[in-house]
């Protein structure tokens, strides 16, 4: 059987702090799409003022430390002190993780995973909420049709002959973080993206041969930038807002960092600096004349 060594090694302090907690619940918040929570949360925990780098932060962080810590937990159960596996690891939920009655009470009965109702290969817990757990129910259950039913066509065109189908889809690299708005330019074939890498993007996704985006498509990048020490640095906060003017000549970005900036469609330059916020800003309008910027952020 298995068996596992425990040496007596010294003990590291865990630095844990509640900024670094709240950053991370605040992240998944807007990475699972809950804007409002996240906005709410952010507000009243004052994550924008954590001298925390997000750019450096990778997606789904909280996820990946929760599942470590659930196998840790998993495993220390099925450890003897002496370091011999006593029986093999259990599946446990998340809940069940946190209450101690529960870990110790556990019996001792094993049944593969396979066995295991409500256990997928892995390791997720059972969830039978799909309106909390919306990446666990991606989509509705397939339904089965009657066998002599004919399917539906799915594209137009003669009974007889060969149908081409474009393919359109395209993925636009280039940003180093998460991604969290996008916005059309409402005259020209380009798409403004704001990240969590404190930049803005100006994707130029004119079509190329075969209908599809061209290859290796250009892109402007917009960095957000803050005075400091004599010198502009990058500001390390989230590009949360965007909108174009009417005419599609402006794009005009909100940061957590305080500052609404304008740039040019054409080659990117900054052309305002809007500082009069106090606060993150999370959104942000044009007027159709194209002369005010309605901004809103967390400052009173």
């Amino acid at each position: 059987g298995a068996h596992f060594v425990r040496t007596a090694v010294p003990r590291a302090i865990m630095s844990l702090s509640s900024d670094e907690v709240n950053f991370l619940v605040y992240r998944y918040l807007q990475e699972s799409g809950f804007s409002h929570s996240a906005f709410s949360f952010g507000m009243e925990s004052r994550v924008s003022r954590a001298s925390i780098n997000g750019a450096l932060v990778p997606p789904a962080a909280l996820v990946s430390v929760l599942q470590k810590g659930l196998q840790y937990v998993e495993a220390d159960m099925s450890v003897s002190e002496d370091g011999s596996a006593f029986r093999p690891i259990e599946l446990l939920s998340l809940v069940d993780a946190v209450m101690p009655a529960v870990v110790s009470s556990r019996p001792h009965a094993y049944r593969p995973s396979s066995q295991q109702p409500g256990v997928a290969v892995a390791g997720w817990a059972k969830c039978d909420c799909p309106a909390l757990c919306p990446s666990l129910h991606p989509w509705p259950p397939v339904r089965p049709c009657c066998p002599s039913t004919p399917p539906e066509p799915l594209v137009d065109g003669p009974d007889e002959g060969s149908v081409q189908l474009l393919n359109k889809v395209s993925v636009l690299r280039g940003h180093e973080s998460e991604v969290f708005i996008c916005s059309w330019n409402p005259a020209l074939d380009l798409l403004a993206s704001g990240s969590g890498d404190s930049t803005a993007r100006i994707w130029d996704v004119r079509e190329g041969p075969g209908g599809a985006p061209a290859e290796g498509s250009s892109q402007l990048v917009l960095r957000h930038c803050i005075h400091e020490g004599g010198q502009d640095v990058p500001s390390n906060k989230d590009v949360t807002s965007l909108d174009w003017n009417s005419e599609g000549t402006l794009l005009a970005t909100g940061s957590y960092d305080g500052f609404a900036r304008i740039w040019t469609k054409d080659v990117g330059n900054l052309s305002s600096t809007l500082g009069q916020h106090k606060g993150p800003i999370f959104a942000l309008k044009w007027n159709k004349e194209g002369n005010y910027i309605l901004s809103a952020g967390v400052d009173k």
